[in-house]
């Protein structure tokens, strides 16, 4: 089955980001309870932070699973990547990705890369980053083996990085590892980018599927777009996917708006239990 989740942002940097709820993790939690959602996909500052939260008691209270942790406020506030230069700051970007995901087993959910994969460039050539990138998901995905999660690798498009843009690379890479523990996370956004076609794109994760980011061409809110949604589901049920459909997408024209216009989608796509209370 299917199952439905909201992003909350926590991060101040990231006010501008494509997240439907910002700051307020209480009000976040209850809308998305409110509304029918399964689950918060939450991006927070560190996972010091994450660990301060009243996180445990907040879903309890809402009936709510945690989605997954977004690590991209390394990046954001601290400017960290996997693929730096700097011997120091590629071990300080591990180490942050590595503590977002023993946060994170403490609820049973993996942790993202996105933004800290980072990129190629003249100090760091291509092949040498991928190498660093490879390495340093081998390791995450070793350590998330030994805390009974999985690390969702995130392919961007080529705005956001010039590493894996499709999901044919992103699953070469993960192929290559060696763990069963790093998963492709596929953000309908950026597939609309790279791809030319979300379905075979979908078909390209070649067993690797683990998360995806329901959202539609613009990073509005599913239904405020051009894509065929439905024929999005029909893919992801010919895959026999069964992880979390979440919502990472701009508050347009605010957040509860968009929140709803995400669980009238994701009801007509995939016919789970979601409801809609306007």
């Amino acid at each position: 089955m299917i199952r439905s989740a909201v992003t909350i942002s926590l991060v101040e940097q990231a006010r501008r980001g494509p997240f439907v709820f910002h700051d307020d993790l209480t009000a976040g939690c209850r809308t998305a309870a409110e509304l029918g959602f399964d689950a918060v996909e939450i991006f927070a500052p560190s996972a010091r932070a994450v660990r301060e939260l009243p996180l445990k008691l907040l879903l309890q209270a809402n009936g709510l699973k945690l989605a997954a942790l977004g690590t991209g406020a390394g990046m954001v506030v601290e400017g960290l990547q996997l693929c730096d230069a700097d011997s120091e700051r590629r071990s300080r970007a591990e180490d942050f990705i590595g503590d977002m995901l023993r946060a994170g087993a403490e609820f049973g959910a993996p942790a993202i890369i996105g933004s800290m994969q980072g990129r190629w460039s003249d100090a760091v050539p291509r092949p040498v980053a991928m190498r660093m990138l490879a390495d340093a998901l081998g390791r995450l995905g070793n350590l998330a083996q030994t805390l009974g999660t999985a690390v969702l690798y995130e392919p961007l498009n080529r705005y956001e990085t010039n590493l894996c843009n499709t999901m044919r690379d992103a699953a070469e890479l993960i192929r290559g590892l060696g763990t069963e523990h790093v998963k492709i996370l596929a953000d309908l956004f950026h597939l609309n980018i790279e791809e030319s076609s979300i379905e075979g794109g979908l078909r390209d994760t070649d067993g690797f599927l683990g998360h995806v980011h329901f959202v539609d061409s613009n990073r509005q809110a599913a239904g405020r777009g051009h894509l065929d949604l439905h024929r999005v589901g029909a893919v992801l049920t010919e895959l026999k996917y069964a992880g979390y459909a979440s919502a990472e997408a701009f508050p347009i024209p605010d957040s509860r708006t968009a929140a709803e216009q995400t669980i009238r989608s994701f009801q007509a796509v995939f016919g789970e239990r979601a409801s809609v209370t306007v």
